[in-house]
């Protein structure tokens, strides 16, 4: 089963001056429990501080034999400039392509790149597989969260039930070969509910917050 940790670092510390330092030891705390891949999620960064972080995670997810896959949200320069693993896209009209991001690293000569796509319907999907996604996201499963941070405090507002695993399953079957990762109000207890209705693994934020 694979396992997909999305970042927040937003959430580790109330403490701006140990913030990174708590994110860093989150990172590797994903690395040794086992996760496949890190999504690194921080949308309030601007370019440079983003690679900056980025180069910092990288350094500690390679130094484990196993190392997770570290694939940079949206930001396909930054993912290029630190040599990120790959990349995670959405769905939406107008946004990266992934023959887009394979072109930005073949022309910088780097591997190619692992290619995760957010997908929220059945109509999202197609374009995705067609495109040879690595990965497809989708959700939300069991619940869709939102979370502002206003003054350092993070919230969290459950704003609407899930698709159900009755869609997953669709999305699975829709998406084959392409593996799919439920995505959405994934706990311990449920996972195993999303493998049964077809989900090569799953991914999620607040699950992996708690990695030692």
């Amino acid at each position: 089963m694979l396992r997909y940790a999305i970042t927040a670092r937003l959430r580790t510390s109330v403490e701006e001056s140990s913030r990174e330092e708590a994110f860093l030891r989150q990172a590797q705390g994903l690395a040794e429990t086992g996760v496949d891949f890190v999504q690194l999620r921080e949308k309030d960064l601007e370019a440079g501080a983003l690679a900056l972080l980025a180069r910092k995670l990288l350094t500690i997810l390679r130094s484990y034999k196993n190392a997770p896959k570290l694939l940079i949200n949206s930001r396909a320069d930054v993912a290029v400039a630190v040599g990120a693993d790959g990349v995670h896209l959405t769905s939406a009209t107008g946004s990266l392509t992934p023959a887009d991001v394979r072109r930005l690293y073949a022309s910088a000569g780097l591997p190619e790149p692992i290619i995760s796509v957010s997908c929220h319907t059945l109509s999202d999907i197609r374009p995705a597989r067609e495109a040879a996604a690595s990965l497809i996201l989708f959700g939300p499963v069991f619940e869709k969260v939102v979370s502002t941070t206003e003054t350092d405090s993070p919230t969290e507002t459950s704003v609407s039930e899930g698709i159900g695993l009755n869609l997953l399953h669709l999305a699975c079957a829709t998406a084959s070969p392409t593996p799919v990762l439920a995505l959405g109000g994934i706990t311990e207890e449920n996972t195993p509910a999303t493998v049964a209705a077809g989900a090569a693994g799953v991914a999620a934020i607040r699950m992996f917050l708690a990695a030692p």
